[in-house]
């Protein structure tokens, strides 16, 4: 096993990437070059033009590179120093500026004739990077602090894995994954759009992809609802005070859009939804009898994404959160999260997904990261390993991943084609209930100080309906579905018939769509399988004079003609059954 971090591993190659680009462009300025999921990228000011086919000469540059380094040696200088280090580099003297502002400690880290500004994080030495196990994979362009009033960069992307092996199955997956792209199936599909009058990280959703949301919300509500949540509604901004109180004031200023109102108060458009949650427990007192209080509203956050990080709808600045919140006893804690435990393996288990457990806990090496009350903390965390050990699921422990007001349960998704994502989480938060003062009356009539319970089953709508769409590749089960059956008549003489069977279905409740276009029927047939619907009935003269339809099963074919009762007992069958 290696002695370093993948993210290590990654941030090294941006410095690697960084020095290839100074040695084939000399006078270009090197920006930010950070590790990310699956590699790493740096933005640069490319004196000259850099386009995907100079990747390959960059990339045997920079294997030619790494074989003259060794060790990232770090040193700590002031800030004039470093200003004289990079000076006419104005994205570094920036950023040195900023480190300066927060009196925070400015390093350079140097390999071979190479120094960058950076904060560290490296591997031990450069020799642990295998040179066949990293590649450049394309360039795209990013505005520095991805602020469009600011000049426009050059950033150039690599993946990066520990092996070669690694590196060649990612590849594999990544050319599978083109044909699955969801930005391309949302535009094919029609279920959203993006507008540059509206802005980048904000998508609209057009009715079809609206109906795919609200099934998915609804089904969570359905489930949510047997174990007594009830719903609530809450604003989408507040005073800057909320989240100062609840401590993401603190942490997230630098991601929160602000707002300045008429008299000059500073309101947040909000970037989580507990803290308005807790204003609701808090009304009034409530009795241990009371407890737990559940509950759920799904509702928009929003947080300033860096342009270059916007992708689809996995990274949006508007995100839409099935949020719940529990509030209760320590002592209903275990109680609780078993039931959100139900929950979240119903629901992925019905959408076909299998799910990893990661444990995130807090990094003992950094205490003061996270707040709250020490002894709860142990508390919170002892349960959520008791949780996992009942359930008999193995969990991958993940030190320093906790919020910074609870430990909590990740639970991991593997899409078809083995990729990972993070889709529900549940916490147990020790901190707010403090920063709050929640409390109830227990039995001898004294406060008893209260936990709280996150559970997002979803997380974002947004990010799990770009992961379904690459893992069904499109074509989602009949229940998903925005149209589960389309209607082809052959010629015209068939439309009355046609329209009938419409009808019969609509009021079943089957979305159904009609095409009465004078086309021939392999084009009508060929246009339904494009938006990927997954029952095809079409209707000749044989049909009606047998008063029937002739069924097409996606991904089978034809399944014969039948009658449209049997037709609606089959279909009504797979929804009801989320088959």
């Amino acid at each position: 096993m290696s002695g370093h971090s993948i993210e290590n591993l990654r941030h090294s190659l941006a410095h690697l990437l960084g020095a290839a680009v100074l040695e084939l462009y000399p006078d270009s300025k090197l920006a930010i070059g950070p590790a990310i999921d699956n590699g790493f990228y740096y933005d640069i000011d490319v004196d000259g033009n850099i386009s995907d086919a100079d990747l390959p000469r960059i990339e045997a540059k920079m294997r030619k590179i790494l074989k003259t380094w060794d060790k990232f040696e770090g040193r700590e200088v002031d800030a004039n120093e470093a200003r004289k280090f990079f000076k006419g580099n104005p994205y570094k003297e920036e950023l040195i500026s900023e480190l300066e502002n927060k009196g925070e400690k400015i390093t350079l880290y140097t390999s071979g004739s190479f120094t960058d500004l950076c904060r560290g994080g490296h591997v031990k030495n450069a020799k642990d990077i295998n040179p066949e196990a990293f590649k450049l994979s394309h360039i795209a362009g990013a505005y520095w602090r991805g602020n469009e009033k600011n000049p426009q960069l050059t950033r150039i992307y690599g993946l990066a894995f520990e092996t070669k092996k690694e590196l060649e199955d990612h590849l594999v997956i990544l050319e599978e994954a083109k044909k699955r792209d969801h930005k391309k199936l949302g535009a094919e599909l029609d279920l959203f759009t993006f507008s540059d009058l509206v802005g980048s990280g904000l998508p609209l959703f057009t009715p079809k992809g609206t109906l795919i949301r609200d099934t998915l919300d609804n089904f969570v509500w359905e489930l949510r609802q047997k174990y007594g949540y009830q719903r609530v509604d809450i604003p989408h901004i507040t005073k800057k005070d909320l989240y100062e109180k609840s401590g993401h004031w603190l942490k997230f200023k630098d991601e929160l859009f602000k707002i300045t109102t008429r008299e000059g108060h500073l309101f947040a458009m909000k970037p989580m939804n507990c803290p308005h949650h807790t204003q609701i427990y808090a009304r009034k007192p409530h009795s241990y009898r009371e407890l737990p209080q559940r509950y759920a509203s799904t509702t928009k956050v929003y947080r300033d994404e860096q342009s270059g990080e916007l992708s689809g709808l996995s990274r949006v600045r508007s995100i839409t959160q099935d949020d719940a919140h529990v509030f209760c006893r320590i002592t209903q804690v275990k109680d609780e999260i078993q039931k959100i435990w139900d929950i979240v393996n119903l629901f992925y288990e019905t959408l076909g997904l299998k799910l990893e457990l990661h444990l995130s806990l807090r990094d003992p090496n950094y205490p003061e990261k996270y707040l709250g009350n020490k002894e709860h903390w142990d508390e919170a965390e002892r349960i959520l390993r008791e949780i996992a050990k009942e359930n008999k699921t193995p969990y991958i422990q993940a030190m320093g991943d906790a919020a910074f007001y609870a430990p909590k349960l990740d639970f991991m998704a593997t899409d078809s084609l083995g990729r990972e994502w993070q889709v529900a989480t549940i916490q147990i938060d020790v901190h707010m209930p403090e920063s709050f003062d929640l409390y109830c009356t227990n039995e001898k009539g004294e406060k008893e100080r209260i936990v709280m319970i996150h559970a997002a089953i979803m997380g974002s709508i947004e990010r799990l309906l770009s992961s379904l769409s690459e893992h069904y590749a499109g074509a989602f089960p009949v229940w998903l579905s925005p149209v589960q059956a389309s209607v082809l008549p052959i010629t015209e003489k068939q439309n009355k018939w046609a329209e009938n069977i419409q009808e019969e279905l609509k009021k079943a409740g089957i979305r159904t769509e009609i095409d009465l276009d004078n086309e021939t029927l392999g084009k009508k047939i060929r246009e339904s399988e494009k938006h990927k619907i997954p029952y095809i009935l079409i209707i000749g003269e044989k049909e009606v004079k047998a008063k029937a339809i002739a069924v097409r099963e996606r991904g089978k074919g034809d399944i014969g003609q039948m009658k449209s009762e049997k037709f609606v007992a089959k279909i009504s069958e797979e929804i009801t059954k989320k088959s």
